[in-house]
């Protein structure tokens, strides 16, 4: 994957929170799915992982906390003199994700108008403090409906490859960033009143939730190389067959049933699905990605989920 050189980036898609305080106070970690019997980091990484919708939008009844907890603070100054152009995002984990942050959400903008409402990501170390609660770095990237905001700490990116044993890279990294936005799509779009709070099974809401945000991440893929920017270029210059490969890779390591059997109990529990199978999320994302309409995302319409 390769950023356009000369393009511009705009960093205030990012609220930098990582000289900032830790948890205050929270009542639990922003929204998940249901356990599997891990322990430790990995529970919470299950709940989360390419996630974060799965409370079906109901994310404020876990805690009304909002915007900065008392003492925290967001600085964007290093970003804004380091991330400056695409030349910068070729160099530069931090920056590629802020251009991904811009190029997804130049496409939703054009996809869905005057209906869709940008909306930032935060970066955190250690722990952060939202309106669904308090959460930590082991809770994986995630986006909480109650501020309508993006979470993530970057050493995701390292844990994915790991831990989870893949193969990583710019656009793998660009498709975590992508799910985590398809679930404010869904939060704007009601989708998530269609689920029942902390539902698990095969064919559950949340499993249909996680694959739709595959699919819509997916969809955004197949348009990244020609999205524009408010200069009319688009930001990225090169997705290749490599980087599309590693996604699928990254998919197939973050399916409910790869997790239990190789992380977990050892057991495959198709009760607690929450996020769908490797394959199951693998399919959806190349929904997205070979047709490049997000209506063919519809998990809701049928009963075939892969």
């Amino acid at each position: 994957m390769r950023y356009s050189e000369g393009a511009d980036l705009d960093p205030s898609g990012v609220r930098d929170r990582r000289r900032g305080g830790g948890m205050r106070g929270g009542r639990g970690v922003a929204v998940g799915g249901g356990g599997l019997g891990l322990v430790g980091v990995l529970v919470l990484v299950l709940f989360q992982v390419l996630g974060g919708g799965g409370d079906g939008g109901t994310g404020a009844a876990l805690g009304q906390l909002s915007g900065l907890a008392q003492g925290e603070t967001a600085d964007n100054g290093q970003l804004e003199q380091q991330c400056r152009t695409g030349a910068d995002a070729n160099e530069s984990v931090d920056c590629a994700v802020v251009a991904d942050i811009e190029s997804i959400q130049d496409y939703w903008a054009g996809v869905l108008g005057a209906d869709y409402r940008p909306t930032q990501t935060v970066f955190f170390n250690g722990s952060v403090q939202t309106a669904c609660g308090g959460a930590t770095s082991g809770s994986g990237p995630f986006y909480c409906p109650a501020d309508q905001l993006v979470y993530i700490d970057l050493s995701f990116f390292d844990t994915l490859q790991q831990q989870f044993g893949a193969q990583g890279g710019l656009f793998v990294n660009a498709y975590v960033i992508a799910h985590e936005y398809a679930h404010h799509v869904q939060n704007l779009l009601g989708i998530n009143q269609q689920v029942t709070p902390g539902a698990t099974g095969p064919l559950s809401g949340t499993v249909r939730l996680e694959l739709q945000a595959d699919c819509f991440a997916g969809a955004w893929a197949n348009h990244a190389e020609t999205v524009p920017d408010e200069s009319g270029q688009p930001l990225i210059a090169e997705i290749t067959q490599d980087d599309v490969d590693r996604a699928l890779d990254a998919a197939a390591r973050i399916g409910d049933d790869f997790i239990q059997a190789n992380l977990g109990s050892g057991t495959v529990d198709q009760d607690a699905f929450s996020h769908g199978t490797s394959e199951q999320r693998q399919r959806w994302f190349l929904t997205g990605y070979e047709t490049g309409d997000p209506a063919q995302c519809d998990t809701f319409a049928t009963d075939d989920l892969g």
